[in-house]
């Protein structure tokens, strides 16, 4: 154990028990091209699909990465929130520092939590002895799976593991950050979700009484994901920086090491400004709700949601350009008013760096919110952001009006 505190731990939690294995080994050894330093800790616990056999890392410059396992766990559950904490409290009781990077590595699906193994554990579970009563045997309750999911091949939740078909949702994510905080006695200093989809509004909220600094992207990410060698040599050369310096020289690096032909989002928020963040969008939900009966502003909801930017999951929309694009377009003057309250919020407050390439992705602003087209889940509503600001009220009632049943 180090003596005294770092200046940094960079802590990376790679979940590969799916179709990322091979990349958590290009990623870990991207990370020993640097590899810890006199201010800088870099450890790393990785759920290989290959045996899936999980190891601890203590990763140095050099050598073989063999020499840098410090812990052999075996099978391990990278979706079960205990196996998470569990590393959080190893890395901060072996390798304290004054800020902390903490790195959620896998796909994922930002807000979205539902249970896109349900059908596979099932079909698993009739082929056992004794049926469907088995399920006993799985840690994860069962959820309503929407049509949608069964038919989407890009479906993810956060942390998945193939092996154990379970994953992270956020609420369960929520009570993890939660817990590391309180054993910090502060906030985690940075988030950084090298997954997809993961800088949404409805995420950031989640998780903001628990972190100062998320990092993420609102598309979805390429497999190279992070840049991590770049990432730790600007940071090991100069390990003061703030946990807000870090969050910008992630977004820099990471859009640095893509060109326009793979349509990158990436950008780091500050999670103190998320409870204003909500205030806003809480205003802009009650202004839409109240304006349904007017069939021109419905017209207008209607046009802005065609036009605006949207993700791989084409419900995930960019908060700022459908903001952007509705003042421009409705004449409510209390909707405007509205709609330039979370612009001011989003992108000059709660977004401190955010970016993009290639052309299809030019109107991203660093914070996407959910806004379906055709039903809202039933997984939403029960998101504390939801819960903060009736955006899903209003979500169900423009579709319910849109289909005409209103």
């Amino acid at each position: 154990m180090p003596a005294s505190n770092k200046k940094w731990t960079v802590m990376v939690y790679l979940a590969g028990d799916n179709s990322l294995d091979s990349a958590g080994a290009v990623d870990l050894g991207e990370m020993k091209r640097v590899g810890s330093t006199e201010q800088v800790n870099v450890i790393a616990q990785f759920d290989s699909a290959t045996g899936h056999a999980t190891k601890r890392y203590h990763l140095r410059k050099g050598g073989t990465l063999g020499k840098d396992v410090v812990a052999s766990l075996g099978a391990t559950n990278t979706g079960d929130p205990k196996i998470l904490t569990a590393f959080i409290q190893w890395g901060v009781r072996n390798f304290p520092a004054d800020h902390y990077l903490l790195v959620l590595w896998n796909h994922g699906q930002g807000w979205d939590d539902t249970d896109i193994y349900k059908d596979e554990r099932f079909r698993h579970l009739r082929r056992l002895p004794g049926g469907p009563l088995r399920h006993a045997l799985f840690r994860r309750p069962v959820r309503r799976l929407l049509a949608a999911a069964k038919s989407d091949p890009l479906a993810r939740a956060i942390l998945l593991d193939d092996d154990a078909k379970d994953f992270i949702d956020n609420h369960e994510l929520q009570a993890v950050l939660a817990g590391a905080a309180k054993s910090l006695g502060r906030k985690l200093d940075v988030l950084g979700m090298d997954a997809c989809l993961m800088s949404m509004a409805e995420v950031g909220y989640q998780v903001h009484d628990s972190v100062d600094i998320t990092v993420g992207s609102e598309q979805t990410e390429p497999g190279n994901g992070w840049p991590y060698d770049t990432i730790l040599s600007e940071l090991a050369r100069d390990p003061a920086m703030t946990p807000r310096d870090l969050g910008q020289l992630i977004v820099g690096n990471y859009l640095s090491s893509y060109g326009a032909e793979d349509s990158v989002t990436q950008s780091a928020c500050d999670l103190a400004k998320a409870a204003a963040l909500a205030k806003v969008v809480k205003k802009l939900a009650a202004a839409l709700l109240a304006s349904l009966a007017n069939h021109s502003v419905v017209q207008n909801i209607l046009a802005t949601r065609a036009r605006v930017q949207c993700y791989e999951v084409r419900d995930y929309i960019d908060l700022v350009d459908f903001c952007s694009l509705l003042a421009g377009s409705v004449i409510s003057p209390t909707i405007v008013a509205a709609c330039q309250g979370v612009i001011q919020a989003a992108k000059n407050d709660y977004v401190i760096a955010c970016g993009s390439t290639g052309a299809s992705m030019k109107n991203s602003n660093g914070v996407s919110i959910y806004f379906p087209t055709q039903e809202v889940s039933p997984l939403y509503p029960g998101l504390d952001f939801s819960k903060r600001t009736g955006w899903d009220k209003f979500l169900k009632a423009f579709l319910t009006k849109i289909r005409g049943r209103g």
